[in-house]
């Protein structure tokens, strides 16, 4: 690990947070991904190697602990006080990224935003029967499509055809469906501009929306970047 050579805390600190993953990872923690691949899965583009290495370096340092899985296969992963201090550290970030920063072309992923909804959705308000919705998003370079199962308060996330009759189907802009987890649009206005569009029973189509507890930041009013660079 490289080092600033400081003895100053941010210094420090940022030694072990500025590392790439470490906070993506530390984030996945604490929405409660307690395994190897469902950090992984909460984390397109990381690699099963670097992976690895990351917590195995965050256990080094004291801020995740792991123990064996039941079974002898694998192992289960946790955030010590420190690994939870930490995430604070991650909260704080990401309020200011969504204070300052727009969500680029770029940072436009469906996947990751429904798998963030996944790690957020108000289960009191689930079906309490399986429910199978397939998305197609569009407005990227090609089609997406994935499929999310939802059985007794469990969800799963599949981007192959999981064999099971559809409940719901629905297709997105990606832009609005990522807009409207983080925030920053509202779902009467996707739904009135056509930007998200459900077809099935009216009874799934009126309570999806109600499901999504939206992102943590969606509370924050972004400063628009033509409000930024008037102050």
């Amino acid at each position: 690990m490289r080092t600033y050579g400081q003895y100053c805390p941010i210094a420090r600190g940022a030694e072990i947070f500025a590392e790439r993953w470490t906070p993506v990872i530390v984030r996945n923690l604490s929405v409660g991904c307690g395994n190897f691949t469902e950090i992984l899965a909460g984390a397109p583009g990381l690699s099963r190697t670097l992976l690895s290495h990351r917590l195995k370096q965050l256990e080094r340092l004291g801020i995740v602990a792991s123990t064996s899985k039941p079974g002898g296969r694998g192992r289960c992963y946790e955030l010590t006080p420190a690994g939870h201090d930490l995430f604070k550290v991650c909260v704080s970030l990401g309020e200011w990224g969504a204070r300052w920063l727009d969500i680029a072309p770029e940072n436009l992923d469906p996947f990751v935003a429904l798998w963030s909804m996944c790690n957020a959705l108000r289960r009191d308000r689930l079906p309490d029967r399986r429910v199978v919705i397939r998305f197609d998003f569009t407005g990227r370079q090609s089609l997406e499509r994935y499929w999310l199962l939802i059985e007794f308060g469990d969800t799963e996330i599949c981007k192959t055809y999981p064999g099971l009759d559809e409940d719901l189907y629905i297709t997105a802009d990606a832009e609005a469906f990522v807009k409207w987890h983080a925030g920053q649009l509202s779902w009467a206005t996707a739904i009135r501009d056509r930007r998200i569009k459900l077809y099935g029973p009216s009874s799934l189509v009126r309570a999806f929306p109600t499901w999504n507890a939206r992102s943590m930041f969606a509370h924050i009013k972004p400063v628009t970047s033509a409000a930024s660079s008037a102050g």
